[in-house]
């Protein structure tokens, strides 16, 4: 956006949160300042302040909207099929704003977004069978696993298309005698027969089958 767009649009709340996202977005959450936001705007830094509060403000708008875009299934999906929805969007979103997951782990956020967004998850485990109690504990291993798995994604070294080169490098540092399984495994890899990839199903289907025992296991 132009600094000329930027004066001739009135400034909003909207408007400044939806720019700190773009600044977020391509530059990175260091880059995140007042200054820099309303330089992006094209307005003094002051003048956001008729706005928002100040950035603690700013970055609890910023993920309410991060919330907000994940998309959640239609009423009267069946609970498993909709906490899967649920954390294959979540997941999506906080890799589309790799800034995001620190801040939606660390911040007590109570916008609009994310207390419709918990309530819905709530809701949705409670009217399964789970005592509240019981969806408290299932909803926070559930995202406890959304937001280790995205933050491994997006802090991992090696990118999916060149674990298998990266194995056969390792190969030699792995002794069979020393290492025989992470030996093993490795071969698996270079010679192409695992392909090394992390899947979030994978823990996210044993956490939903443990659940479900759970569950199974008030009858």
């Amino acid at each position: 956006m132009s600094l000329r767009e930027g004066k001739r649009t009135p400034l909003s709340r909207e408007r400044v949160l939806a720019e700190a996202m773009v600044l977020a977005d391509t530059q990175g959450l260091d880059a995140l300042s007042m200054r820099n936001l309303g330089q992006a705007l094209g307005v003094q830094a002051m003048s956001l302040y008729r706005h928002v509060a100040d950035k603690d403000a700013v970055l609890d708008g910023m993920v309410d909207r991060v919330i907000a875009e994940i998309d959640l299934p239609p009423p009267g999906t069946p609970w498993k099929a909709a906490m899967r929805h649920r954390a294959q969007a979540a997941h999506a979103v906080l890799m589309r704003h790799p800034w995001s997951c620190p801040l939606v782990m660390g911040r007590m956020n109570i916008g609009p977004a994310m207390l419709r967004y918990v309530d819905w998850t709530v809701g949705c485990l409670v009217d399964a069978g789970f005592s509240y109690a019981q969806a408290d504990h299932a909803w926070n291993a559930l995202d406890s696993y959304i937001y280790g798995f995205t933050m491994q994604s997006l802090n991992f070294p090696i990118e999916a298309d060149q674990y298998r080169a990266m194995a056969t490098a390792y190969l030699p540092m792995l002794p069979a005698a020393t290492h025989p399984h992470m030996r093993r495994m490795t071969e698996e890899v270079a010679e192409g027969r695992h392909n090394g990839l992390h899947e979030l199903s994978f823990g996210l289907e044993l956490l939903l089958d443990g659940l479900e025992r759970s569950l199974a296991g008030r009858d």
